[in-house]
């Protein structure tokens, strides 16, 4: 719960001017650069083929325990399996040779399970060395085997139909490496295009140069890579590869000349490695948990709190105590946000438009208490347990502004990816109030592109630390 200036009567000074057109909403499927890219396809599943041949890998090793006579328990037998099966869609390997190691590990880790796990439960029936022998050789030939020949018919698929793939960087560079890859077609990957700034008048692949044009290459070529060839284009196209991403695009950055990190992957000979721009439902189950289980405990202990909140606000502050606010969440859609009336302004424009109430004389002193100590924020712990917010997020904002700041400040569309917070990275870093959106916008866009629960505690207990010594708004 962070004191801000977006007071419920508002709208920002510190934005774009008057002369702006109030805009509503941000459109779902619209980038930071003003383009509308097919709506996203459906994530790749794990291939069948790799699948299946671990399944039928464990059935074998299985079978080694049953002709040496030994019949483990069933869920010591399918931990095992499970341990084997791959549930992840692979790296871009190019054979089995490649994940060898990784597939002989696995299979190691699952014997040694089952056999730590088998001695545990039944000590008279634990698995000789022998029989643990046994079953990881037998299960690992028929994954390499099986794999093998799903990596075989992977890439003859590949080669009959690759993947159109589009190359983002200065022309030049996008150019060679565009030409490199199509030299190599076992990649599985097919350059359709460059998308570059301005073209070079060299010869090669079209270079595309409005986002018209690259949506159009988009939905003609059924484009479903993206490679970045260059280190700085990932800053500077980053409205343009979220979008990308959003669309279901994989983006890949690729080092176009001397190889400047360590990586596994390889495309032409070019070190690679995939950026993950689309963080929006990475872990959203255990930030969803902890959202409800932290505002329903906070509502269920704060609930006298907010009753004493409410019945002196009322005694003198005159009816309404709870304020209503249209503002934009995630993917742009809005909700209504919840908080203590501290201000009550003169029509609907002053509330729609007025960036802040901080000084606002009207204010009685006990509405300014409860702006300095930021409970007139403790009611958006509901909107938290509804699902409309996130405890932690960035900050939720009103349309008309959303409208102007999207234009106005590159990458404010992205905080959208995400749930709306209650506080966020941009607060517990002084940027409340009468602040610089670009700070924020930058900020929020940082927190969302780094996510971890771990961050979400941290900055939770840096609030709470805030609140002992509040500022106010």
């Amino acid at each position: 719960m962070t004191a801000e200036s977006t007071a419920e009567s508002t709208v920002p000074s510190p934005g774009p001017g008057p002369g702006y057109p109030p805009l509503s909403v941000v459109p779902r499927r619209k980038s930071g650069t003003g383009l509308r890219f097919p709506t996203r396809r459906p994530p790749a599943p794990p291939p069948l083929q790799l699948l299946l041949a671990d399944a039928l890998a464990a059935l074998a090793g299985a079978a080694a325990l049953l002709t040496a006579g030994h019949r483990p328990p069933l869920a010591a037998l399918l931990l095992a399996t499970a341990i084997t099966v791959r549930s992840r869609r692979p790296s871009a390997v190019t054979g089995v040779l490649d994940e060898l190691p990784t597939v002989c590990g696995r299979i190691a880790v699952a014997w040694l399970t089952l056999g730590a796990l088998v001695a545990a439960w039944h000590p008279a029936h634990a698995l000789s060395a022998r029989t643990l022998l046994l079953g990881f050789t037998l299960q690992t030939a028929a994954a390499c085997a099986g794999r093998g020949l799903a990596h075989l018919r992977r890439r003859r698929a590949l080669l009959r139909s690759p993947r159109a793939a589009l190359v983002i960087g200065p022309a030049p560079t996008a150019q060679r490496v565009a030409a490199a890859v199509l030299r190599h077609p076992r990649c599985g990957v097919e350059p359709v295009g460059v998308v570059a700034e301005r073209p070079d008048g060299r010869d090669g692949l079209p270079v595309l140069t409005t986002g018209q044009e690259v949506q159009r290459a988009i939905i003609q070529n059924g484009v479903q890579d993206v490679l970045c060839v260059h280190p700085a284009v990932r800053s500077r196209q980053s409205p343009l590869l979220r979008a990308l991403a959003a669309s279901g695009c994989t983006v890949w950055e690729v080092d176009a000349d001397s190889p400047t990190y360590a990586s596994r992957e390889q495309l032409a000979g070019f070190a690679c490695r995939r950026l993950d721009l689309d963080l929006g439902h990475r872990g959203s189950l255990g930030k969803r948990l902890l959202d409800v289980a932290v505002s329903g405990i906070l509502l269920l202990l704060l609930a006298p709190l907010l009753l004493v909140c409410a019945l002196v606000l009322r005694l003198t502050d005159g009816p309404g105590v709870v304020f209503h606010q249209e503002r934009i969440g995630k993917d742009g859609r809005p909700f209504t946000l919840l908080k203590f009336r501290t201000h009550r302004p003169v029509d609907e424009h002053e509330s729609a438009t007025r960036w802040s109430v901080a000084g606002e004389v009207r204010m009685t002193p006990f509405c300014r208490f409860l702006r300095k100590t930021s409970l007139d924020e403790l009611l958006q712990l509901w909107n938290v347990l509804r699902g409309d917010m996130s405890l932690v997020g960035p900050r939720p904002e009103r349309p008309f502004f959303v409208g102007q700041f999207s234009q106005t400040y590159p990458g404010y569309a992205a905080r959208h990816r995400m749930r709306t917070g209650i506080t966020g990275l941009a607060q517990v870093q002084g940027l409340r109030g009468d602040t610089s959106i670009e700070d924020r916008a930058r900020f929020d866009n940082a927190y969302i592109d780094n996510w971890s629960l771990w961050q979400d505690i941290c900055i939770l207990l840096r609030t709470a630390a805030a609140l002992v010594r509040p500022t106010g708004s």
